[in-house]
């Protein structure tokens, strides 16, 4: 059985690291799912950046308040930390058959680096491609909250990192941009409401990735 990468995705704020977390702790715990206990090999979660050795120094300094960090610094930055994460972690674990749980992957890079900071949308094609090999997920759920509504969120949680710190436009370009993938991915890419309760959010995502798992392993 071949595994499958399942990504959590949206604006600063969304819920989505909270709701990767309440996914693995369902998935495994004493009310694990029975599709997942008959289909999973083993679970795997994951991040980027961050997912490696390397991508924890990257995260460093694409996270930490780096005022000196040009755009284009940035994105190569991104697609080296994803080159050796797909290499690394995820062709392996997928090889094993491992369901993954991963924060973020290439929509992020489009969202971010294309849509907000205004870098070719082509270029970052050709990167996300030579940094993943043609590795795509299997789903992509999109957290989708009101940019402003999730900016709180963030400012509630104390210290803002780099990205956070950016002024409004850029993060409503980036929650533009997540509009935009979901109608050209939608084949892929699940949008989830976000505004709510983290218990009604994780109820929303537990039913989509029920309805998945029966599509991908039927009886």
């Amino acid at each position: 059985m071949s595994g499958k990468l399942i990504v959590f995705e949206g604006v600063e704020g969304c819920g989505k690291t909270t709701q990767l977390q309440r996914c693995q702790e369902w998935l495994v715990g004493q009310d694990s799912p029975e599709w997942f206990q008959r289909f999973a090999i083993s679970l795997v979660v994951t991040r980027e950046p961050g997912g490696t050795q390397l991508g924890c120094e990257l995260r460093q300094l694409l996270c930490e308040d780096n005022k000196a960090l040009s755009d284009s610094a940035e994105l190569l930055l991104y697609a080296a930390d994803r080159a050796q994460h797909v290499k690394e972690v995820l062709k392996p674990q997928l090889a094993s058959g491992a369901i993954i749980l991963c924060d973020r992957y290439t929509d992020s890079t489009i969202a971010y680096q294309g849509y907000g900071r205004g870098l070719s949308l082509s270029l970052i094609d050709q990167l996300n491609s030579i940094a993943t090999g043609g590795l795509e997920s299997n789903l992509t759920l999109w957290l989708d909250v009101d940019v402003e509504v999730g900016l709180a969120r963030t400012k509630n949680r104390g210290r803002l990192d780099r990205i956070e710190q950016a002024n409004l436009e850029f993060h409503q370009r980036v929650q533009w941009g997540y509009t935009e993938l979901a109608k050209a991915y939608p084949q892929r890419i699940v949008q989830v409401d976000s505004s709510g309760s983290v218990e009604n959010v994780q109820q929303q995502i537990r039913l989509v990735l029920s309805q998945h798992f029966s599509q991908w392993y039927p009886d």
